[in-house]
């Protein structure tokens, strides 16, 4: 072992229990300060392929409108990749679950979308069916669960994780069930007159265990710190560790921008309280390292 930077034998050394307490606290309060990225915009710029269509009308009312911890109907029915009739609770009562809003024959926003999370949940610890589940749910009537097949088959691949199987779930249902479920969500969108597709917004909801909106993330990025502390946060605590907690108690969810921000205040009582445990260390240091007047 390289002993150049060692110190010298008369100095007192720490504790090795406050040394590692005093390095732990300040390595927290580091990833408060650095963010982890949370503080980075969660929408994209990209060129829509909607800006094209000819009719500006066509777009009016399309969009999101956020409905925070409003409580979703999880008796819909909608049917899995398999044809087999499900309902929305079946999926619900545990954990956290992410969902997307998209059509299986979308010929880009819808793959972004899906492409964005996979890719987000391949760089969280968190896997889709142990921590949490993901519902890809189609608002296109006609699609049809093997088409809702094919799609689970290039994604699970792509996610790359076995659990996964019994996680993320591709679903199609009927039009009843498709607009109760949008309209409980705020997800508008329109059939273009002379084609089989649809003008539509793109983003992801979390929602809780017990199906009540939590999140909502915009566009088609959806950053993997920032989605691990909604659903951290949509768990009520079930899920994370103990630098989640003390990163949800820094930043507070924006749902007027889609993003964590900082809460300044907050940070500064963290920062109060490190100082003053590393006072508190050094003083007890040196009271314990003063020597004794000889009798």
């Amino acid at each position: 072992m390289d002993t150049r930077f060692r110190q010298p034998d008369a100095q007192v050394p720490s504790p090795p229990r406050a040394k590692r307490h005093g390095h732990f606290l300040a390595a927290v309060f580091a990833l408060c300060a650095l963010g982890l990225g949370f503080s980075r915009p969660l929408t994209a710029q990209v060129k829509n392929p909607l800006n094209s269509i000819s009719d500006p009308a066509i777009l009016q009312g399309v969009g999101i409108d956020q409905r925070l911890n409003h409580q979703i109907p999880l008796n819909l029915t909608f049917r899995d990749e398999t044809g087999k009739t499900v309902r929305l609770a079946q999926y619900f009562g545990h954990k956290p679950v992410i969902l997307s809003l998209v059509y299986f024959s979308c010929p880009m926003l819808c793959t972004l979308v899906t492409n964005a999370l996979a890719h987000s949940m391949k760089n969280l610890d968190f896997t889709a069916g142990k921590q949490f589940n993901v519902l890809t749910v189609s608002f296109d009537p006609h699609d049809t669960p093997q088409m809702a097949a094919d799609k689970k088959a290039i994604y699970l691949n792509v996610y790359g994780r076995r659990a996964a199987d019994h996680g993320w779930h591709f679903l199609t249902g009927d039009q009843q069930s498709i607009t109760a479920l949008t309209q409980a969500v705020g997800f508008h969108y329109k059939r273009i007159p002379g084609t089989d597709q649809f003008a539509h917004a793109t983003g992801i909801v979390v929602l809780t265990p017990q199906g009540k909106i939590s999140q909502y993330f915009y566009g088609i990025q959806y950053p993997a710190g920032s989605l691990r502390l909604a659903l951290v946060q949509a768990s009520g605590g079930r899920i994370g560790n103990p630098v989640d907690e003390i990163l949800l108690y820094c930043c507070e969810y924006n749902p007027t921008t889609g993003k964590y921000d900082f809460i300044v205040a907050r940070m500064l009582q963290i920062g109060g309280v490190i100082t003053l445990l590393v006072l508190g260390s050094i003083i007890f240091i040196v009271a314990r390292a003063k020597p004794h007047p000889q009798g």
